[in-house]
């Protein structure tokens, strides 16, 4: 039977601190721009004196507490405190959970059912305000909700830690392979691999003789500089006017891609629109082909992602398509270079626009590009390839684990979903 979890907690409010208080060094303070999805971000929090740890020992947040935000923009908002985030002092219009009974209540269950999407639904029925809502304790602990016995809370609270764990660890290693790719573009783009032994080689202050001058900078003796346009068939414009009419089914039509499908050196096809074959036919220009680079003209300007081979028919608007000489250019490499740093930097010089910014076709088909040889090229494109499908394989397991968590917290929080954890596992995560 649903109770409000008032029966079960009483909802503290933080200190009003002044900012007189603050001080360069000392201990932090949870605000409510410090509480985020993620958990608890403390990369800008203000401090205040150590002294205050012992003068304001009420304020100060334990392990396992439930904070929630109460007010502004990120009403509803709330972390789980760690060991790690400790320690803290709360600010006011955070919330702290403090539980009337831990023989009767689990702290991390409360967590859970707190940041579940039935509480925040209900949270935020009770929000008032203007431009910005906020929300009372009493408001808060109104909400009805079905506490389970005391060691069902607990088994609940272990299974979601542990998927929380993975997905923590999971989001670790996306980083991770962030780190390495841009470590790795930087030197592929700047060293290159030398063919005969397969190894990036020496930068250039310990080796200065194999490299030369360029308009580029400093580049490997075997590279050249190059204009997109020199080494390109065709550098052209996606359609561009109203294909709303001519939208239809995938079954009856080719796909059409937009800037929003194209993502660094890859191409989202979760949301692909679908164009007639009777305007695929008519648009000759705007068709594309395996191999064919498509560049964002405007909007996320300058991300570049390579056609697959697979992709056989297609058209696109308002894209930049640039279909490389293959004899001269491997595509993907110059896809990987232009989205990384260094390339980013300079499609800057050709951005225009002041309001809407952009880029001008003509002006792509002259930017300067590198060019190695193309087994080198090949090369430099398979390593980068390597860490992008490891970076994609961790993103697709996160979006399952984040799914799987979802729907675990449906289930287990209603009670829709016999709990079963092993009693020894409890016991073990206890020592």
């Amino acid at each position: 039977m649903s109770k409000s979890i008032g029966r079960y907690v009483h909802l503290q409010g933080g200190f009003a601190f002044k900012s007189s208080d603050f001080k360069d060094s000392g201990i932090p303070l949870i605000r409510i721009s410090n509480i985020t999805n993620n958990g608890l971000d403390k990369t800008e929090a203000m401090l205040l004196p150590y002294e205050y740890q012992n003068e304001l020992k009420d304020f100060l947040a334990q392990e396992n507490d439930t904070l929630i935000a109460m007010s502004g923009a990120t009403t509803g908002k709330c972390c789980l405190i760690k060991e790690r985030d400790l320690p803290c002092l709360i600010n006011q219009r955070v919330g702290r959970f403090k539980i009337l009974n831990e023989k009767e209540v689990d702290k991390v269950f409360v967590f859970y059912v707190v940041n579940s999407q039935e509480f925040q639904n209900e949270l935020l029925k009770d929000a008032i305000g203007g431009a910005q809502p906020n929300v009372s304790p009493k408001q808060i602990e109104r909400i009805n909700w079905d506490f389970p016995k005391y060691q069902a809370q607990r088994r609940i609270a272990l299974i979601l830690t542990t998927c929380d764990a993975v997905i923590e660890k999971t989001q670790a290693a996306i980083a991770k392979y962030k780190a390495i790719k841009q470590g790795m573009l930087h030197d592929l783009f700047t060293r290159g691999i030398d063919i005969t032994t397969g190894k990036l080689r020496p930068k250039y202050a310990d080796a200065p003789e194999l490299y030369k001058e360029s308009k580029l900078g400093f580049i490997p003796k075997e590279w050249n500089v190059e204009m997109i346009g020199d080494v390109s068939s065709l550098v052209t414009n996606g359609f561009v006017g109203v294909a709303t009419p001519y939208y239809t089914t995938a079954d009856q039509g080719v796909p059409y891609l937009f800037g929003t499908n194209i993502r660094e050196d890859s191409i989202e096809f979760n949301d692909l629109r679908y164009i007639s074959r009777e305007f695929n036919s008519s648009h000759v220009k705007s068709q594309l082909k395996p191999g064919d680079m498509l560049c964002v003209q405007s909007g996320h300007i300058g991300t570049c992602a390579v056609v697959p081979d697979n992709f056989v028919e297609a058209n696109c608007h308002a894209l930049i398509i640039t279909r490389f000489y293959k004899e001269m250019i491997y595509p993907e490499f110059i896809s990987f270079y232009l989205n990384s740093s260094i390339g980013k930097h300079q499609l800057d010089k050709i951005i225009i626009g002041s309001t809407i910014k952009h880029i001008n076709t003509s002006d792509l088909a002259k930017h300067l590009i590198p060019k190695p040889p193309v087994d080198e090229q090949k090369g430099i494109s398979k390593r980068l390839r390597i860490i992008d499908q490891k970076h994609h394989t961790e993103q697709n397991y996160l979006h399952k684990l984040q799914q799987l968590k979802a729907g675990l917290m449906g289930n287990l929080l209603s009670g829709s979903k016999k709990v079963s954890v092993p009693e020894e596992v409890l016991t073990q995560t206890e020592n």
